[in-house]
């Protein structure tokens, strides 16, 4: 078996941390491997337009899955959130790491007040640039103006220190892994707006017949983390959508039992399909994919189905 491998990577320094993450867990759980990092561009890093305008459906994975298959690079190290539910033939998931916060994080410029979203004054400016997000600010503070966000994050909290917004929503994992834990002003409780499904959690996708790698990266694998994140794709998998679509789910898991939490919306928050399911771990995409059966029974098949032809 070969003991070089390369790993692809986006180039955002989020990215990379990520891979020089990766790449230092497993020269530890594998002594004598060489390991190298090569950065590849991705549809999602290119275009400036907003997620729901270039599709979110591997905007930030195609290529990094063409390079898998091509054998330029042995493994891929994608922010889970951004793996399209159905991995294309001939790769896996090999390894889902151990999670960092899922939830979102509120980010306050200098000088704004507020603790919380429920305590941001009335007219401030929010930026986000998710679907999911915006749904739930908007029906949680209509008062507020939600502004589109893109950019890594480095660029999205520059443009609120300039004063293009009030505040921002961003993952809290990305911030912590920067080092920016101290721009998080309050983490936003799963009550208020749910995360995205496998939010905080790094996957490693290879190719599925490529023992070495395979084997190598196995050894990285979270299995709460794994359980709980198969659930939530399940579920998002069995509402058919993908990350431009206000979808969000989020389990966890305590004494063996997942409990699993999953809603549909529109996007501008005028309708909010919700619902929750429990049950064994290991049975967690089961429960994923019964609790988007239900949602679909109640009403969310021809609201998404309205959002892909509106």
């Amino acid at each position: 078996m070969s003991s070089r491998l390369v790993i692809g990577s986006r180039g955002s320094r989020l990215a990379l941390w990520q891979a020089e993450k990766i790449k230092d867990d497993l020269l530890r759980a594998n002594p004598g491997f060489e390991i190298h990092i090569e950065i590849i561009k991705t549809t999602g890093d290119v275009k400036p337009d907003p997620l729901s305008v270039i599709g979110g459906k591997g905007v930030f994975t195609k290529e990094l899955e063409e390079a898998l298959l091509d054998k330029r690079i042995d493994l891929a190290v994608h922010s889970l959130k951004d793996l399209p539910t159905v991995v294309p033939d001939g790769l896996a998931i090999s390894a889902i790491c151990e999670r960092e916060d899922p939830r979102d994080a509120l980010v306050l410029r200098n000088g704004v007040r507020g603790g919380s979203l429920r305590e941001l004054a009335a007219g401030s400016v929010v930026g986000t640039s998710s679907q999911r997000r915006l749904a739930q600010l908007k029906a949680l503070r209509p008062d507020v103006v939600v502004k589109d966000l893109r950019g890594n994050v480095d660029t999205r909290v520059r443009k609120l220190d300039e004063g293009q917004y009030d505040a921002l929503i961003l993952a809290s994992a990305g911030l912590i892994r920067l080092g920016l834990r101290e721009r998080i002003s309050a983490a936003v409780a799963t009550d208020e707006i749910l995360p995205a499904v496998g939010q905080g959690a790094i996957a490693i996708e290879t190719r599925a017949g490529d023992e070495a790698a395979v084997g190598a990266t196995n050894k990285l694998n979270h299995r709460p983390t794994e359980l709980a994140c198969r659930a939530e794709r399940a579920f998002l998998r069995g509402l058919g959508g993908g990350c431009q679509f206000p979808i969000a789910a989020h389990a966890v898991i305590e004494d063996d039992v997942l409990s699993l939490q999953g809603l549909v919306a529109r996007p501008d928050g005028s309708e909010i399909l919700r619902g929750a399911s429990s049950g064994v771990a290991e049975h967690g995409e089961g429960i994923g994919a019964a609790l988007a059966a239900r949602l679909i029974d109640q009403g969310a098949g021809s609201l998404l189905s309205g959002l892909q032809h509106g």
